[in-house]
């Protein structure tokens, strides 16, 4: 049996912040982290504008209580004050600490900081390094990782969380290469396992995002926190679903439909295309439905609208936001200097996510914790974004949560014991879920179960949603989990069986998306990320309130926590 002090499991950015954290803090505890892939190429690398920060380089004016209350409005009033506050309030210190790892920020003429405008923020308080700011920082946090003896299990896919007692004691992992299984127990266990945007059949999320953590921490009995709240980035690049970053409409870009109109002016007059996300995308939804959405030929009545660029000039498209243009020339063969850019709402990030305090211990039930399990990042919902989150807070969310829950951790595993646990009990287990996977004699290919999984989800749990449409989408999904048993794979060998894991993230993905359907439907008003059109108000009396969803085989139960108010009362919101 492998054993380490702290395991974390996620190579992202939270997950190696924290490592980094735990190794200053206490050079002398084993640490390792486990990634999917390679850590370098975990999905945080493509996180394109920015990380929010009151550095006031470019605005003297902005505060860490202005960034506070544009993150707490732009989460529709269901962020939780208290967790918001330690976000704003440590943002400059850890953009400044990156600064000194050596990440390349994009400078001011005088050598400063850059900072540029984002949606739904007052001030220009975004720190970029051109529009590649997740790759700059995550490369340097890994180089880190090397500098501070951190292990790296790299290619290894976590297939259960091991909680006996209400502890939390270790992992079962499986090596790609070989098929070589390995249980891991440890002090402390961090999930920093990312997003579940490939839930949906359109996302920016990598092929990686598929909510494992989200799934094994469901199975393990604990609950996931406002899983209906899913946010569609407005920009996804038609009909790839890449994104376009927000930092394009930063610098200045326009949305137009159809008829040549900046149509924004009618959803968001005085933020116009630097609305918050869930009102933009909603605006483009709107426009394509009335039929002002664009034709790739050109004409009205088509599926997207056009991203426009052109005012902005060569120089300034190819010094500020180059990746952009390198994605939309590469992938849909269109030079946003001379034209503009098919764009449609894409799913993006989830607010969502395994329930944490402001240490990052996870919640066992709305008052109480589990012992030796910890969770950071888009994995975790401490509810900084509540039910919409402004662009560039998610990195700062990262490494906010990231640093915060390392040191909590650091702290928490001094004079422990490792735990103890049968180690052939779960690999046995394990081994015969995977056996049994190799022997499945079914009809149906991974690939056609998890794309009509995915179309499902889309269409019945998507920018605009009712009861009706949502009640059918969960018989729909409940039919295609029953095919679950179908799936044979073809590969029966052990060495780097991709299919296995497919077949294995295929049941997390339909457990995850089960979750979402369920909790969206319970919630009878609009906020955030989550329209209903048959409750198109929100209802502060009846659900100003945080969802926790238990899974079993069964079904899904629901239970709620009150929302934490500190300093802003809930107000219209309106921009």
């Amino acid at each position: 049996m492998l054993e380490h002090d702290v395991i974390i499991v996620g190579g992202g950015l939270a997950g190696c912040r924290a490592a980094v954290e735990i190794a200053r803090t206490d050079p002398s505890l084993k640490v390792a982290v486990v990634a999917k892939t390679h850590p370098i190429r975990s999905h945080s690398v493509a996180a394109q504008g920015g990380i929010a920060a009151t550095l006031k380089n470019v605005d003297s004016t902005d505060s860490w209580e202005a960034h506070a209350f544009d993150t707490v409005k732009g989460s529709d009033y269901l962020a939780d004050q208290d967790a918001v506050e330690l976000l704003t309030q440590e943002a400059p210190n850890v953009v400044i600490d990156l600064e000194h790892m050596g990440v390349l920020f994009s400078r001011l003429p005088d050598g400063r900081i850059a900072q540029r405008a984002f949606g739904g923020h007052s001030h220009n308080r975004t720190c970029y390094a051109a529009d590649k700011t997740g790759h700059a920082i995550l490369h340097e946090l890994v180089n880190n990782l090397r500098r501070y003896g951190v292990q790296i299990y790299d290619e290894w896919y976590v297939l259960r969380l091991i909680v006996e007692e209400g502890q939390a004691k270790g992992i079962v992992m499986y090596r790609l290469q070989d098929g070589q299984l390995a249980v891991v127990r440890a002090k402390a266990v961090m999930f920093a396992t990312g997003g579940y945007g490939r839930v949906f059949n359109t996302t920016s999320n990598d092929f990686a995002s598929t909510g494992d953590g989200l799934a094994m921490a469901a199975v393990a009995g604990l609950p996931l926190e406002d899983m209906e709240f899913v946010q569609f980035h407005p920009t996804g690049l038609y009909p790839v679903g890449v994104l376009i970053s927000e930092a394009v409409r930063g610098e200045g870009a326009y949305l137009i439909n159809a008829d040549g109109d900046r149509f924004m002016a009618n959803y968001a007059p005085s933020r116009m295309e630097l609305a918050p996300r869930d009102i933009t995308s909603r605006a483009i939804a709107r426009e394509i439905r009335a039929g002002r959405g664009i034709h790739p030929d050109g004409s009205a009545g088509g599926p997207f609208v056009y991203l426009d660029l052109r005012h902005m000039g060569r120089e300034k498209i190819m010094s500020r936001v180059p990746f952009c243009w390198e994605e939309a020339h590469r992938l849909v063969g269109v030079d946003a200097v001379e034209q503009p850019m098919p764009v449609r709402p894409t799913v993006h990030y989830s607010m969502g996510g395994i329930p944490v305090n402001t240490q990052g211990q996870v919640r066992s039930s709305p008052d109480g914790l589990v012992e030796g399990f910890f969770a950071a990042g888009e994995a975790a919902c401490v509810s900084v974004h509540g039910a919409n989150r402004l662009g560039s807070n998610s990195l700062l969310e990262c490494v906010v949560y990231g640093k915060l829950t390392g040191s909590a951790i650091a702290h928490y595993v001094q004079n422990r014991k490792l735990p103890t646990l049968d180690e052939q009990r779960y690999l046995t287990e394990v081994s015969q879920q995977i056996q049994s996977l190799l022997d499945q004699a079914g009809t149906c290919r991974i690939h056609q179960l998890r794309q009509a999984f995915q179309d499902t989800m889309t269409q019945y749990c998507g920018v605009f949603r009712t009861e009706a449409l949502m009640s059918e989408g969960l018989t729909q999904i409940q039919n295609l989990q029953q095919q679950y048993p179908q799936i044979y794979l073809d590969d029966r060998g052990k060495c780097w069986n991709t299919e296995i894991i497919e077949a294995l993230e295929l049941r997390n993905l339909m457990i995850v998306g089960q979750i979402i359907l369920s909790a969206a439907l319970n919630r009878q008003e609009s906020r955030g990320a989550h329209f209903r059109e048959d409750y198109p108000q929100r209802d502060d009396p009846g659900f100003l309130k945080h969802t926790f969803a238990y899974y079993s085989p069964a079904g899904i139960d629901l239970s709620y926590r009150p929302v934490t108010i500190t300093r802003f009362a809930p107000q219209e919101r309106k921009y």
